[in-house]
């Protein structure tokens, strides 16, 4: 009889597991961000009411935190996710270990050598900009693989390589940026990465997504995909865009206003109401909302540059779009694929609920912060922060061991 053959190195098989798909890593990746981005931030924040002395930066601190939100924490959760489904769209085989691996690594060790310069050398700060870039490449390399094979595509996956694509470029813009130490070129990165790359990317994903998820948990549902959703996205989101890096902020609304009308329009075309019935569907429609709020504000504050009037709104649109509607996006949409990729029942259990209610309270304190002066408003980003931390943190204990573990139903991946 042939002897058993020895069982594997814990550290072996926990590593195959780990890499056995694309969003187990990334994922893995987006949820230690979620963490470290502010838990950064707080510090800075408690340095400036004076409770701690830091270390100096050698790059501002707004600046390094506008990167790691925009490019630095949400990317992660968007690869693992597009990484994953790809293929799934457009009838292809998954994307082998050896294409998204690589990109793992580079994403990853690029953000180490960002922290570390932070607080060593202006140098590194940029290496590891140059080095996450080239991660970003390689993983837009990966999905352009898929896409480029397949025939079963449409305006969804090419309006995401183009999002993806202006991501790209305001890495190196950013690179650029820091070496030169270019204002406008920081502005211009900035712009890239919020209107050119997240913005249309989550609106085109939940466009795809949401319909399908909603006609699975709601019976009788009616599906539908308005067609003038997506050329009316890309219209506005370049329009904004170009505003913005050309200072003309009076006219922002030209855009912005169109946008609030495609978001309630699509909150009532595909039911919020109804959404409220099951949470982790509620969680994507309530995530639009946002963006709907998100947008009728920057249209309030073009409309009263335009116009000459007092209407002081600070970064309240910002912190409705980054925190209500990207941050409620995507960490929803992680939820799912956590799930659904792990075996388990695709449903939002009474801590996933809270966890996500806690960061919709983060984003009312930090949308509260900017209409609340002095003191208060300090402390209300602080609280805010701490919200965010309070929020994640349980949802990470949750979530991120599913991450190390293998499908409870026996099937690869």
């Amino acid at each position: 009889m042939a002897a058993p053959a020895p069982e594997q190195p814990p550290s072996i098989s926990r590593w195959r597991i780990f890499a056995a798909a694309p969003h187990r890593m990334l994922f893995a990746a987006g949820a230690t961000q979620l963490l470290l981005v502010m838990i950064l931030w707080s510090a800075e924040l408690l340095a400036r009411a004076g409770v701690w002395t830091p270390p100096l930066w050698t790059i501002a601190p707004i600046g390094a935190h506008a990167f790691l939100v925009l490019y630095g924490l949400f990317p992660f959760f968007i690869f693992g996710f597009l990484l994953t489904v790809y293929p799934r769209w457009m009838a292809r085989p998954e994307i082998p270990a050896a294409r998204y691996v690589p990109l793992f690594v580079l994403l990853v060790c690029g953000l180490g050598l960002f922290y570390l310069g932070l607080f060593s050398a202006r140098w590194l700060v940029v290496a590891g900009v140059l080095v996450y870039g080239a991660g970003w490449a390689t993983a837009l390399s990966a999905l352009l693989g898929v896409y480029r094979g397949a025939r079963n595509r449409g305006p969804h996956e090419r309006l995401l390589n183009a999002a993806l694509a202006a991501g790209v470029l305001g890495v190196f813009v950013h690179a650029y940026g820091l070496y030169a130490d270019n204002a406008a070129a920081l502005a211009a990165a900035r712009a890239l990465g919020l209107w050119l790359f997240l913005v249309p990317v989550l609106l085109t994903i939940l466009h795809r997504m949401l319909p399908f998820f909603s006609s699975v948990a709601l019976p009788q549902y009616p599906w539908t995909r308005p067609a003038w959703t997506l050329p009316l996205l890309g219209v506005c989101v370049l329009g904004h865009a170009a505003l913005e890096i050309l200072d003309a902020r009076a006219w922002l609304f030209v855009f912005d206003a169109p946008l609030a009308f495609l978001a309630l329009h699509h909150s009532y075309t595909w039911n919020f109401r109804r959404s409220l019935e099951v949470p982790l569907l509620a969680m994507l429609h309530i995530a639009l909302l946002w963006f709907a709020l998100a947008m009728t504000l920057y249209s309030a504050q073009s409309l009263a540059l335009l116009l000459a009037q007092p209407l002081a709104l600070g970064r309240a649109a910002l912190h409705a779009l980054g925190i209500g509607f990207v941050a409620g996006t995507l960490v929803s949409m992680a939820t799912r694929v956590t799930l659904g990729h792990s075996g388990r029942p695709v449903e939002a259990d009474a801590l996933t609920w809270y966890c996500f209610l806690g960061m919709n309270l983060a984003a009312l304190l930090r949308v509260a912060a900017e209409f609340s002066p002095g003191t208060t408003g300090a402390t209300l980003n602080v609280l805010a922060a701490a919200a965010w931390l309070a929020s994640f943190v349980p949802w990470i204990w949750r979530y991120a061991p599913m991450y190390l573990q293998p499908r409870i139903d026996g099937r690869p991946g």
